[in-house]
């Protein structure tokens, strides 16, 4: 599916108000609700919406801190490191980066003893880890979910 400005306009749209109605919508790029609607449904079936979903505060649930990680594996055990570390709930986003076989890894949890908790009882725990490094955020400026067109 090759996207035309319009498409591109919703999605701008959709990131910054996704609950936004269809209606709503076509007011603003001054198209009808059904073509809004068409243009999302086809966007969705082409894989380029993934999902709507909602934008949790982590610090207003109870989520503290909020940590960083470089996690070094040894290469044959990178991907089972990843399947197990992501199938924490602490684990808030986890990808494979280039360099020698790394995870970055964003750990939300309640405090600094959770934390510890999780670095000695999850992380540390499993086999085939070679190098982890922490950082721990102290004050974020900018922080967005999805991709701005």
């Amino acid at each position: 599916m090759k996207l035309d400005q319009t498409d591109l306009k919703i999605l701008n749209i959709l990131s910054e108000h996704g609950r936004m109605s269809y209606v709503d919508l076509a007011k603003e790029l001054g198209l009808s609700r059904v073509a809004v609607r068409d243009r999302i449904n086809q966007m969705m079936k082409e894989g380029i919406i993934e999902k709507f979903s909602v934008v949790i505060n982590s610090e207003k649930v109870g989520k503290k801190v909020s940590a960083f990680f470089e996690v070094d594996c040894e290469p044959s055990a990178l991907v089972s490191v990843a399947e197990k570390l992501v199938e924490n709930p602490a684990v808030a986003s986890c990808y494979q980066m280039t360099g020698p076989s790394t995870l970055h890894m964003h750990v939300l949890v309640e405090d600094f003893e959770a934390l510890e908790k999780f670095i000695n009882e999850e992380l540390y725990a499993l086999e085939g880890i070679t190098r982890v490094e922490t950082h721990i955020l102290l004050r974020r400026f900018k922080s967005r979910t999805g991709l701005k067109l």
